[in-house]
């Protein structure tokens, strides 16, 4: 009714001023976008748990497999003292390493993951059933450095990646001992308790991988593993050379994804479930996100692979320049402390020419530890020599 009342001339001002509102609507709208895409994980820190179960020399390719993983957390942003790396075996050190010090991922051997700066945490037989729980449920002796600890709070985004030989609801340690599904839901439920995470990211590469994230109850947490219940993850990549595979199939395609990936990359998870198709890896790859409260597709890689970087924006006019006014009262202010003081002092000694030239001072000579013993040696046999046992009872 009103617009039917204002002639066309008046008309046309006003729906410039419409459209223009529309658009800084949008612009507004899409702002608002990127700062909610900017601050929705609500995390504040990044950490890492990686961790390879097996021992010996046939299992190079899971050694290998996580110090892939570790490569690539490093390169993306995470640093050494939020990352736990437990490897059960050295295969950089083994004596039918050909290369000794390296491990590598690829068959052309361009790629040595090992490298280094790699700072393994617990190695060998420190990797154990009761050390890893340990470590994610924060329950271990004070004795413990703090390298070796998981020092996650309520805003922590986490990573914890395995590898290693296991079966249905079991994964086995170092061949010796196993953790159930049952015991990793308990220990993360735990973790969930005590406000160790914000959100959790749990990728397996194991035979019957998706079995050890059946029993999951705790919420915030996004599991993948590398194959399902009855299947095997196989192996990729062998070499002649050392007489083993390098990788897994499952690891190989999600590093290769990986590499891809640069801090400010807007890739989601939602890429991460479809690198490693069946056609690839033989085995299926599965997932799983009911217990994860936002969307995969925006969560970003980098809220668990990378590390947040802290950005303070401001509007006030920073100057790069040195106030020189500043700077020479506080040279003066120096300069009048110092005068204040009392002279430092040298403690008297010798001079130098005088402590070169100085002659060495003789010293007192004493006979060898021996000579004595051997003398008095020498005056028995030439008594025994002279006078024979007769005369000892003259002596005693």
């Amino acid at each position: 009714m009103v617009a039917a009342c204002l002639p066309r001339e008046r008309l046309r001002p006003l729906a410039g001023w419409l459209l223009l509102l529309s658009v800084g609507s949008v612009a507004a709208g899409r702002i608002e976008d990127q700062t909610e895409q900017f601050f929705r994980s609500g995390h504040t820190n990044n950490w890492a748990v990686l961790v390879c179960t097996s021992r010996f020399w046939f299992n190079y390719r899971h050694v290998a497999n996580t110090l892939s993983v570790y490569r690539s957390v490093k390169r993306l942003g995470i640093p050494d003292s939020h990352i736990v790396l437990m490897l059960a075996d050295d295969m950089a050190c083994n004596p039918r390493n050909p290369k000794p010090a390296t491990v590598f991922s690829h068959k052309n051997m361009e790629l040595n993951v090992y490298g280094d700066d790699v700072e393994v945490d617990y190695r060998s037989y420190e990797v154990t059933v009761e050390n890893f729980l340990r470590v994610l449920t924060g329950r271990i002796p004070s004795s413990t450095p703090r390298s070796k600890r998981l020092l996650s709070d309520d805003r922590s985004n986490i990573l914890i990646y395995m590898t290693g030989h296991g079966g249905n609801g079991f994964l086995k340690f170092q061949d010796s001992e196993e953790i159930t599904n049952i015991e990793l839901a308990d220990a993360f439920e735990q973790m969930w308790q005590k406000r160790r995470y914000n959100e959790l990211l749990f990728i397996i590469d194991t035979c019957q991988g998706a079995s050890m994230y059946e029993r999951f109850y705790s919420p915030n947490i996004m599991a993948l593993a590398s194959s399902q219940v009855g299947e095997d993850s196989l192996s990729h990549q062998p070499d002649p050379a050392i007489g083993v595979h390098l990788m897994d199939r499952y690891t190989f395609y999600v590093l290769e994804f990986l590499e891809e990936i640069n801090p400010a990359s807007q890739t989601n998870m939602n890429d991460l479930f479809q690198v490693c198709p069946r056609s690839l890896c033989v085995s299926t790859p599965g997932h799983r996100t009911d217990l994860f409260q936002r969307d995969p597709k925006n969560v970003l890689i980098t809220d668990f692979f990378g590390s947040v970087r802290k950005v303070e924006i401001t509007t006030d006019t920073i100057s790069l320049q040195p106030d020189l006014e500043i700077t020479e009262s506080s040279y003066k202010k120096d300069r009048m402390d110092e005068e204040l003081m009392e002279p430092l002092k040298y403690a008297e000694q010798l001079p130098v020419a005088q402590i070169i030239h100085q002659k060495p001072k003789l010293k007192d000579w004493h006979p060898p530890g021996g000579f004595i013993l051997g003398l008095w040696a020498l005056i028995i046999m030439v008594f025994f020599k002279t006078y024979g046992i007769k005369h000892m009872k003259f002596i005693f």
